[in-house]
């Protein structure tokens, strides 16, 4: 029975992914402090003593201001230098406050770039262990901003949380004390009433933006996607003369954006128009408050700049703490769609304390293979079949008999329903991924290249590979009269999935990459398909001698080019129909015998047509 399948996130597709806030921050919390790294902890212990010390002066700062108005109250040249000292004290206490804070940021800097660094390499490692079915099913687009706005959002979630939160909360406390000593509880309890209220404006006000906000990023995310899609397949838009329907739908996309970006800034007025109303009739009442007092003798003059001085301070990062409430806001949203990404089950593990693939003699075996990709529709039903050590076998069939699903279960991209897939006698699922892919290498039927040189995607084929295994690679795979007549030979750009260069000519590179890679294993799928019969032939020859004391599977429509394997294999609806020599499978006229006398007839027509 097919076992279940794994399916992509829908936090990988949907910026409307579900979330907890006190579990994603327990996931954000070892970014903060990283348990292997001492030297970002003593950062991040002495960017917190600079803000200490930043908020110490900035809290001090009120009491020169009103000492030095009180001071300048009375006549007299004593006067006037206590008022002329505390005037400048008050100047080097915000000179010293913006050096505090601006080492505090050069201390702090390496941290979140660190975090963010780590973090968006976790993700990356990530997403190269999840299955082919994962990737197959992504939209690239999405996927890709979801993962730019969860690494984003740790420098900016660390910088707010260290930076203003905290410090806030602590200023809350220390002004209270300060207010009350100095003006009694009246004041304190008008101070607090007024950021309870700016707090829960914020948050209600916020909590609606954010699904606002989230709309937004899932038509951002659609918008980007849609863009991707139709800039990777440009060939097949420019055949169906498709450019007003994809300028429609991408088009469509943007408008739906930018009417939901619209209402979020909208909100984001009314959200600031509540906050300024809160801000202003607090200062309006306790500066009334400290006026009332003076006029009955109870204040001094200072203590009107005093109090205005502390609430302005007080309120200047309570004004931040919308923005800052916001953004933390948004982040766990777009890191807990990150962590869902990150969480998404990896479909093909290797066995606990797995060891590699010993080949001592490459032999390959299918035992009884069950294997579909959707649980209602099976592909490969029951297939048993056996390559020997230096063997050139060919696998042929017509179109949906499962021949390059056979490709895709000896790389593990898959894992069988039943049965077993061998090598050397292992069950490739007791061995390593890694040892398993590099003791196979493939050409496939459809060759992407990198957006790089002929040279590095050549080379891609084994890490390390030195110039002259290139050159030789390029030899043996005809690439060497391409190289020839280029300007820049190995060092040209091939252009985005290998667009500058011909079909022919991307297989041919795909050939040398494998050529480099020499593995004991060869699987061709359809590997001359896009080639010239010409150069075909000059292929097929080298691929023959490479094949010489290895296994080679073949995965072949044109039986021409596989009629002198060592065996045939016929498959046929996910079984097994026929085996044998290219001569006796066409004495036994069965399936084999149908396929090759309808391909000889189609050449014959086309030559026939080609003459006329």
């Amino acid at each position: 029975m097919p076992p279940d399948q794994p399916h992509p996130p829908a936090a990988a597709r949907d910026a409307k992914a579900s979330h907890d806030g006190w579990n994603t921050l327990r996931r954000f919390l070892p970014y903060l402090w990283p348990h292997d790294n001492h030297a970002l902890r003593w950062r991040i212990v002495l960017s917190s003593l600079l803000v200490l010390a930043s908020m110490g002066v900035t809290l001090a700062l009120p009491y020169a201001l009103k000492w030095a108005i009180d001071a300048m109250s009375v006549k007299g040249p004593a006067a006037f230098q206590l008022a002329l000292a505390l005037v400048l004290a008050y100047g080097a206490g915000r000179f010293g406050a913006v050096v505090f804070d601006n080492l505090r940021n050069i201390v702090f800097e390496r941290v979140g770039q660190d975090a963010t660094r780590q973090l968006a390499e976790n993700v990356f490692a990530r997403l190269h262990q999840l299955s082919l079915r994962f990737h197959l099913a992504r939209r690239t687009g999405e996927v890709t901003k979801t993962i730019e706005r969860g690494t984003k959002s740790i420098d900016v979630m660390l910088y707010f949380m260290l930076f203003n939160v905290v410090p806030t909360v602590l200023q809350l406390g220390v002004v209270a004390v300060i207010f009350y000593f100095n003006f009694g509880w009246g004041l304190v309890m008008a101070t607090a009433l007024a950021v309870v209220a700016y707090i829960w404006a914020t948050r209600t006000i916020t909590e609606w933006r954010t699904k606002l906000r989230e709309e937004m990023n899932t038509l951002d995310g659609q918008a980007l996607s849609r863009a991707v899609d139709s800039l990777l397949n440009f060939e097949t838009v420019k055949y169906f003369n498709a450019e007003p329907r994809e300028e429609a739908r991408y088009a469509q996309a943007t408008r739906a954006y930018a009417a939901a970006a619209v209402k979020s800034e909208n909100s984001l007025g009314l959200l600031n128009i509540a906050q300024a109303l809160v801000v202003n009739l607090l200062m309006a009442g306790a500066m009334a408050y400290t006026v009332w007092g003076w006029y009955k003798g109870q204040y001094t003059i200072g203590q009107l700049v005093f109090v205005q001085t502390y609430l302005t301070q007080l309120f200047r990062p309570l004004d931040m703490l919308g923005m800052v409430y916001r953004t933390i806001r948004q982040g766990l949203i777009d890191m807990a769609a990150m962590f869902t990404l990150m969480d998404t089950p990896v479909e093909v593990r290797d066995a606990p304390g797995a060891p590699a693939l010993v080949i001592n003699r490459p032999t390959l075996a299918f035992d009884n293979v069950v294997f579909g990709y959707d649980p209602d529709r099976t592909i490969l039903k029951g297939l048993s079949f056996e390559v020997p050590a230096g063997h050139q076998v060919a696998i042929v069939g017509p179109s949906g008999a499962g021949k390059s699903t056979i490709a895709r279960l000896m790389f593990r991209f898959y894992d069988p329903w039943e049965g077993r897939i061998l090598i050397d006698g292992q069950d490739i699922r007791t061995v390593t991924q890694a040892s398993l892919r590099q003791a196979v290498g493939i050409v496939p039927q459809d060759s992407v290249l990198f957006n790089e040189t002929i040279g590095y995607n050549i080379a891609y084929g084994r890490d390390g590979a030195t110039q002259d295994e290139v050159l030789r690679a390029a030899r043996g795979a005809a690439l060497m009269g391409l190289i020839a007549r280029l300007p820049q030979g190995f060092d040209t750009e091939v252009g985005e999935r290998g667009l500058k260069l011909s079909g022919g000519e991307k297989q041919r590179v795909a050939i040398a990459r494998t050529l480099v890679k020499n593995p004991p294993i060869l699987l061709l799928d359809e590997a001359t398909s896009a080639l010239d019969s010409r150069t075909e032939q000059d292929i097929l020859a080298t691929l023959h001698s490479v094949a010489e004391g290895r296994t080679s599977l073949s995965i072949a429509h044109r039986l021409s080019t596989i009629a002198d394997a060592d065996m045939i294999l016929v498959l046929n609806e996910g079984r097994l129909a026929e085996q044998g020599t290219h001569a006796q499978l066409l004495r036994r006229d069965g399936l084999y015998a149908e396929m090759w006398h309808r391909q000889a007839e189609a050449v014959e027509d086309a030559g026939v047509t080609a003459a006329e």
